[in-house]
């Protein structure tokens, strides 16, 4: 009778012990567990930070334009913790072939296609081995780039020099529209409110396709990147962006993403755009933990 309690008392106590590891193992599954730049040992899932900047050159400094010594500030602190930068391209490899991404990744984007990310910005990339998506307007390139070019303060990339920057292996482009990016008319490539759904979309893919074809054409890419114009995201765009081809978009949401096997993870990537007049390890804080 002892020797039977015996054998139920150490098989009610391995049956506890069997239930408490199921249970921590479901927790460090869970996003409980999900910390700063780790990918997860099971395919999981990987968190990733995105970085946005836009103007870098050294005088009038605001939310969208820092000076090079604060960028080259941002990128030594990266390297210092370990991050590794990656390209939308790394993303969809990861998410479509399961082609690991580093184990502390972040993305670095610049909107808008200043001429300074050529000048100021590549040579900090190289420095410190970065690699950034920068996204630009197709009306900037064929309005003003050209016409008002090699100015560090506000000239837009050229064809020529987006080549450059294709041509060093650290550049990926994105599509930031051809000519949306304005505040004047509608909310970036937003939908008015007396448009049908119809004439938007058509609006909306003819615009989009306008610089697909200028940038096959001249620098031989079509981007798979959309980033939405001042982060204005419509529901009306999303179906006409995805059929277009895109294979992820970027907004200007500021939270952090978890990049899974499933597609859809790439749409509407969260952003944290870096202000002038704060600490590195302040926009750090706030942009790698999400706090």
């Amino acid at each position: 009778m002892y020797r039977c309690c015996n054998v139920k008392r150490f098989l009610i106590m391995l049956l506890c012990d069997l239930i408490a590891v199921g249970l921590l193992m479901l927790l460090f599954q869970s996003s409980l567990f999900r910390t700063e730049g780790v990918s997860d040992p099971a395919n999981q899932g990987v968190s990733l930070p995105v970085l946005m900047y836009h103007s870098v050159f050294s005088g009038r400094h605001s939310d969208y334009v820092i000076p090079p010594e604060v960028l080259e500030s941002d990128l030594q602190y990266l390297s210092a913790k370990g991050y590794q930068a990656v390209l939308v391209s790394d993303l969809i490899r990861y998410v479509y072939h399961g082609t690991p991404l580093p184990e502390k990744p972040v993305m670095i984007t610049f909107d808008d296609g200043y001429y300074n990310n050529l000048e100021q910005c590549l040579p900090l990339l190289e420095k410190y081995d970065m690699c950034a998506v920068i996204s630009v307007v197709g009306s900037y390139i064929v309005n003003q780039a050209e016409q008002d070019s090699h100015v560090t303060a506000y000239s837009y990339l050229t064809f020529p020099e987006i080549r450059t920057l294709l041509d060093s292996g650290r550049i990926e482009i994105g599509n930031h529209t051809y000519d949306l990016h304005s505040h004047a008319h509608r909310q970036g490539c937003g939908i008015l409110p007396e448009e049908s759904e119809s004439a938007y979309r058509e609006l909306l893919r003819s615009d989009l396709e306008q610089l697909q074809s200028l940038l096959a054409s001249q620098v031989q890419i079509r981007p798979v990147v959309f980033t939405y114009p001042f982060g204005y995201v419509c529901r009306e765009s999303i179906p006409v962006i995805r059929s277009m081809g895109f294979l992820a978009t970027l907004t200007c949401y500021e939270e952090l993403n978890w990049i899974t096997r499933d597609p859809d993870c790439l749409y509407g990537l969260g952003r944290y755009n870096r202000p002038y007049g704060i600490t590195t390890e302040q926009y750090m804080q706030k942009a790698l933990k999400g706090s």
